[in-house]
């Protein structure tokens, strides 16, 4: 059984981390390198760092970070946030990550992610998608959602921080992308973020079974049973989402838990982890 990855996010801006509740109501949670070095210390599988700023200062004071925690880090390094080339992409890398993830100028341009892969290789391009519930009878009819036993809802890949609707629903957006390049999903709950009512289950078990590669939920952990929940596989009840990986921010960046303790209680749980 492969072990499942617990994965700290950290949402810089102007060089500090911080969080919010669906994308909203950003409050100051620390510095980074401080708490990747605490997070690297607990057992951490890896580390994922997002520009929330994603302008060309903010982005450069994020390599700036990478660069500093990866002298004393030596765990896989995702950074995402303002990546629109593959030079970008490059710089990232050169900074010190592992990997990269896009989401706004993959949706604007899909090719990048062919690019991206071509000069780095599949398992280095992360597509970030943005997912938000919509109600399909809020949607003008479409050729495809007149069927009688259509579900009532669907996802959309929400484009710019979770601002902007693109339409694109977000399972087809993730067989397109992976088929593109894409060699892992970070998939983000809009409606869960930051709220602590748990992940999107449904969601998280859509996406992966759209797609071939590994998927990373995110969005909405408030317990530490939700956390072993979304990862736990078929066959362990109803609440279980099978994902590869959970990212996990509020909950250690306040300190309401510890890596260890969630490994601990996921293992209890009958998740395989990482030790």
């Amino acid at each position: 059984m492969q072990a499942k990855r617990i994965i700290p996010c950290l949402d810089v801006d102007d060089g500090r981390v911080v969080k919010g509740i669906k994308f909203k109501e950003i409050q100051d949670a620390g510095d980074p390198v401080e708490l990747a070095r605490r997070y690297n210390e607990e057992g951490a599988d890896e580390l994922t760092f997002l520009d929330i700023g994603a302008s060309y200062k903010s982005r450069a004071t994020l390599l700036d970070v990478v660069r500093r925690v990866a002298s004393e880090v030596f765990i896989p390094l995702c950074v995402g946030g303002g990546i629109r080339t593959v030079e970008d992409m490059r710089e990232a890398m050169n900074s010190g990550a592992d990997k990269v993830s896009v989401c706004t100028s993959a949706l604007q341009r899909p090719a990048l992610l062919s690019e991206m892969a071509r000069a780095y290789g599949n398992q280095c391009v992360v597509l970030s998608i943005d997912a938000k519930r919509i109600n399909r009878s809020t949607e003008p009819p479409q050729s495809g959602n007149s069927a009688p036993n259509a579900p009532c809802f669907a996802w959309h890949a929400y484009s710019h921080g979770g601002r902007t609707d693109t339409g694109l629903d977000a399972l087809e957006w993730a067989r397109r992308a992976v088929e593109l390049g894409a060699g892992e999903i970070l998939l983000n709950s809009i409606d869960a973020d930051g709220t602590g009512g748990g992940y999107d289950l449904e969601l998280t078990r859509a996406v992966l079974d759209a797609v071939p590669v590994p998927v990373i939920a995110s969005g909405g952990a408030g317990s530490l049973d939700q956390i072993a929940g979304v990862l736990l596989p078929p066959g362990t009840g109803e609440n279980w989402g099978n994902a590869d990986a959970a990212l996990v921010a509020s909950l250690l960046h306040f300190g309401k838990t510890t890596i260890p303790e969630i490994k601990k209680h996921a293992e209890a749980r009958g998740v395989c982890v990482r030790w």
